[in-house]
């Protein structure tokens, strides 16, 4: 028998950049479309909303990423620095502090204190990152790929209902944008919990419910506007 030893943890960053961009895309250009045709707009309104939504929430996506990353960057880059600076000052307490790591975790402490003072010896700060802080150079924060990733997928959702808008008849822009939203929303679902080897059913249903709690309210919301103007 053949077993799949692959881990897909090394995927999350991108993974979750790349989702939440879609997602957003999805749900919040098909969500103002949704509503500024509720309150009865004309065509060319509509696709006005929905191409500076587009423009608007992909430049958002990204520089909201960029800060938000680059921030987890920053906080990493501090944690790096003050464990070289722990490792020069006192090596003798940061491999007893290795060592307790390991015991905690179940191993024997003579064997801990060997490991400890192997692994210091060839990498002493990489040991400290990950085994002490958890950091691992697979999943470092990457400010730039999330912002890139994060827009560009947006952009790609958003284009979804905005395609929608533009093939049908003015009547039919509701109904058309929903279902093709929804389908879309389900399948970003089921794509990203393959990818991550995750229920697929659950994947796609928490997206949908989400996508369809979206669209209502702000239907409502076109609606009443229509209604008090």
């Amino acid at each position: 028998m053949t077993y799949d030893n692959t881990h897909y943890s090394h995927r999350t960053g991108w993974l979750r950049a790349a989702v939440l961009g879609a997602n957003d895309g999805i749900v919040s250009i098909a969500s103002l479309i949704i509503g500024v045709a509720s309150a009865h707009s004309g065509v060319e309104d509509i696709l006005l909303a929905g191409v500076a939504g587009l423009v608007a929430g992909a430049m958002s996506m990204a520089a909201g990423e960029y800060v938000s990353v680059s921030s987890q960057a920053d906080t990493e880059e501090a944690d790096i620095a003050l464990e070289q600076f722990h490792l020069v000052r006192d090596i003798h307490y940061e491999t007893r502090e290795l060592t307790d790591i390991y015991i905690g975790r179940g191993v024997e402490p003579g064997l801990a204190l060997e490991v400890a003072k192997q692994l210091m010896a060839h990498d002493a700060l990489g040991a400290h990152l990950r085994d002490e802080l958890g950091l691992h150079e697979r999943i470092h924060a990457k400010p730039v790929q999330a912002a890139l990733t994060s827009a560009g997928m947006f952009t790609l959702g958003a284009s979804m209902p905005l395609l929608a808008t533009i093939t049908v008849p003015a009547s039919q822009i509701i109904p058309v944008v929903t279902a093709t939203s929804l389908f879309s929303l389900a399948a970003l679902g089921t794509l990203a919990a393959y990818l991550g080897r995750a229920s697929i059913l659950k994947g796609a249903a928490r997206v949908v419910f989400w996508g369809v709690l979206a669209m209502g309210f702000t239907a409502l919301t076109g609606t009443l506007f229509e209604m008090l103007i």
